[in-house]
């Protein structure tokens, strides 16, 4: 079983987002997924910037990895996502179909999770349009999972979203911007002011959701540090770990310990609780509503 780090989710400053790779660089990740996936306006870095950042982790002993965005609106972005498709040198996760139609047959890609595979023949599809590797659609249980596991077609790698805020959907609509009463494309690039989104709270002032510009966020951070030892047994083949603000070395440290056996995962988790920048959640992997919490 491997160790992935997810892309950077949120809008960091150039200075935040170089100097967080080269942690990266030391930490005991096999794969990083590098890009911007959730909003074209976030451009603090360019695509040079990640060529750059793709060499140095290259040179460190890392797979990387190059996410297409999630949701395409104009032509530029089309654009721009022809370009990473075409890179040439580096894998591809395609996060919309638009890029599985670029690759189709191309290159071998990893299928991300919003292309919502949700069932056998959905996979044999993206497989033999050249899918090496499928991530498992957030909401999926492990029920589901150990079917798809029985139908895996020869040679595809399964990835797990094990750990971070879910993001549950994308919208034409930035919310950050409109929380401070700005059009979208005028926002001020306010999601700079909010390094790990903005809670949204309910009328009693529990954590109900995080607002990342277009993307919504579960308040909640799934959790799947428990359930590390039935995946290795599932032959699941990569654990991908959503990065955060803080603590995000630390973080994948444990899931390694607990990988290699040299951590319970019940020690990891009391550890994580003090890192997790929310309540644990993991109710989607029983089938249930995901912000529950079996512990």
């Amino acid at each position: 079983m491997k160790l992935a780090l997810g892309p950077v989710q949120y809008y960091w400053p150039k200075d935040t987002l170089m100097a967080f790779y080269r942690e990266v660089a030391a930490m005991p990740v096999d794969i990083v997924y590098l890009g911007e996936t959730v909003c074209a306006r976030r451009h603090e870095l360019r695509e040079d910037d990640w060529l750059e950042l793709a060499e140095g982790l290259v040179a460190a002993g890392k797979e990387v990895v190059w996410s297409t965005q999630v949701l395409l609106e104009s032509g530029a972005h089309l654009q721009a996502m022809h370009r990473i498709a075409d890179n040439g040198r580096y894998t591809v996760e395609a996060n919309d179909m638009g890029a599985v139609g670029r690759l189709e047959n191309a290159r071998p890609f990893v299928a991300g999770a919003h292309l919502n595979v949700y069932n056998p023949a959905a996979l044999r599809l993206m497989a033999d349009l050249g899918a090496f590797r499928w991530v498992m659609p957030l909401e999926m249980g492990c029920v589901a999972l150990e079917q798809m596991q029985r139908a895996m077609p020869e040679g595809m790698q399964t990835e797990v979203f094990a750990y971070g805020r879910l993001p549950l959907a994308f919208s034409a609509r930035c919310f950050t911007a409109r929380y401070h009463n700005l059009q979208k494309d005028s926002c001020g690039f306010k999601c700079l002011e909010y390094p790990g989104g903005l809670d949204v709270m309910t009328r009693e002032g529990k954590p109900f959701l995080v607002f990342n510009g277009i993307q919504t966020q579960s308040a909640s951070v799934y959790n799947l540090v428990m359930e590390v030892a039935r995946m290795q047994s599932m032959q699941v083949d990569v654990l991908r770990i959503a990065p955060q603000p803080a603590h995000t070395g630390d973080i994948v440290g444990m899931f390694r310990k607990v990988m290699e056996r040299t951590l319970s995962s019940a020690d990891a988790l009391e550890q994580m609780k003090k890192m997790m920048p929310g309540a644990p959640c993991n109710g989607y992997w029983y089938g249930e509503p995901g912000m529950n919490w079996h512990g």
